[in-house]
Order: structure tokens, then C-alpha cells, then sequence
């Protein structure tokens, strides 16, 4: 049986440059949350968000010296653990700048977006699907821990569509679950900018211009956008 581990991370900014400053999991038998020096400055727009200063993790070891690291990696790299995030890839990379690669892992982003198929959803992000699904929790958003328990609800609400949906029990379900998160997710529709609400299949014919020149955005930007960038690239046959 597998182990399920939600977890999440926040750090100094959303960047491959950034650093993690807190580490919070959830298992079936442990509950853990914690602080580290990021080694750099948390600058205020990531305070602003997760509400993490640099007062508060100034006597705080980085996550590398704290004692923390051999553990995590040791459970995070189980062949039977599934690491559970929303937006994975990005926490998976901070992990990675730490040695730390999950042996498997499930996007609750990517499968959310799977199950929209008439993309009814207006985001995805997990506090707008958190109060979209009515998932009543007492957990502060953006921080690490308060996230991991939306997490946890979330990722049994979309567990149970799929088992409704494609007839599977729990464990198929979460094999299900790996295999969508495993490559990016494809997006049909534009839900932002001069394009908003247009289908980019259409878009592609009226303003291919545009498709290239936010593929070199996303391509050059210092931001984390997988899906986009696989997206993009799919409409462009690049």
C-alpha cells in the first residue's frame, strides 16, 4: 500500500533562484511543520504571502544543517511514498535543490484541471478551490501546514471523482492520479490577457504572433510554467 505524504513548501519568492524557508507534511501517523534559514533575505512580497520574516527564521538553521533533512529524504525517496502538492513541480524543485528527489508524486493542480474537462473552472490555485468545493477547514492560507490540511481535503474530493468516474478503487485511483501528474497539462483556453476566454486553438489561427511571443516569455522568464510552456509549444508544433 502507499504511503500518501501531503506536504508543501514556502520560500523566498516563486523563482528557481529561491530558497525553501518552511517544510510541512502530513502522513497518516505524523504531522510535522517547520522553519529554516533561507541563507538569503526573505524579500516582503514573499512575507506578504506566506507571512514568514527574516526576524522569525534569523536563529533558525538552513534546512540542509537542521537534523530535518535525513529524515525527509529518507521518507520522501521510499518507493512506496506518493508525495502530494499543488502545484508539485515547484515544491518537487525546491526539494531537488536540496537532494531530495520524491520517488513518486501526485499534482493536485494537474488533476483538477484533468477533471474540468469543459473547463468550468475559473482557477486552480488551491485557496480559490479550497472555497469553490466548500471545503470547510480551519487552516490559515499560505502557510505551509495550513495548506497541507486544504490539500489533504482536496485530494479526496478529486480521489473520489475518479473512482466515480472511471469505475476504480482507491489505490487505482491514486495510480490514475501519478500518471496525470506525470507530464504537463495540456490548456485549451486563455484565461487571462488580450485573449481571455478565447479557445487557443482559435487564437493560433488569428494571432500566432502572440502564441510565440509569450512562449519566449514563459521561456525566458525566471517563473516556473511547465504547463504553459509544454501548451504553447503543443499549439506551435515546436
Amino acid at each position: 500500500m502507499k504511503k500518501i505524504i501531503f506536504f508543501d513548501t514556502e520560500t523566498t519568492g516563486n523563482t528557481e533562484k529561491d530558497v525553501l524557508c518552511q517544510i510541512a507534511y502530513k502522513t497518516s501517523d505524523e504531522t510535522f511543520s517547520a522553519l529554516y534559514n533561507p541563507g538569503i533575505k526573505i524579500p516582503p512580497e514573499a512575507s506578504a504571502v506566506h507571512h514568514i520574516t527574516n526576524k522569525m527564521v534569523a536563529d533558525k538553521k538552513t534546512f540542509s544543517l537542521s537534523g530535518d533533512k535525513e529524515k525527509i529524504k529518507e521518507l520522501f525517496e521510499n518507493e512506496n511514498s506518493v508525495a502530494v502538492a499543488h502545484n508539485a513541480p515547484f515544491d518537487i524543485m525546491m526539494f531537488k535543490k536540496e537532494d531530495i528527489t520524491p520517488s513518486n508524486f501526485i499534482c493536485t493542480l494537474r488533476v483538477a484541471r484533468y477533471l474540468d474537462k469543459e473547463e468550468k473552472i475559473e482557477r486552480y490555485n488551491l485557496q480559490y478551490l479550497r472555497y469553490l468545493l466548500e471545503i470547510e477547514i480551519e487552516a490559515q492560507a499560505h502557510d505551509a501546514l495550513g495548506d497541507v490540511l486544504v490539500l489533504e481535503q482536496l485530494f479526496t474530493r478529486l480521489q473520489k471523482k475518479i473512482m466515480d468516474t472511471d469505475g476504480v478503487d482507491e489505490d487505482e485511483a491514486i495510480e490514475k492520479m501519478i500518471e496525470i501528474s506525470s507530464h504537463p497539462s495540456l490548456l485549451h483556453t486563455f484565461k487571462f490577457g488580450k485573449h481571455n476566454g478565447k479557445r487557443i486553438e482559435e487564437v493560433i489561427k488569428t494571432d500566432r504572433g502572440y502564441l510565440e511571443w509569450l512562449l519566449a516569455q514563459k521561456l525566458n522568464g525566471e517563473g516556473i510554467d511547465e504547463d504553459w510552456i509544454y501548451t504553447l509549444k503543443h499549439y506551435l508544433e515546436k
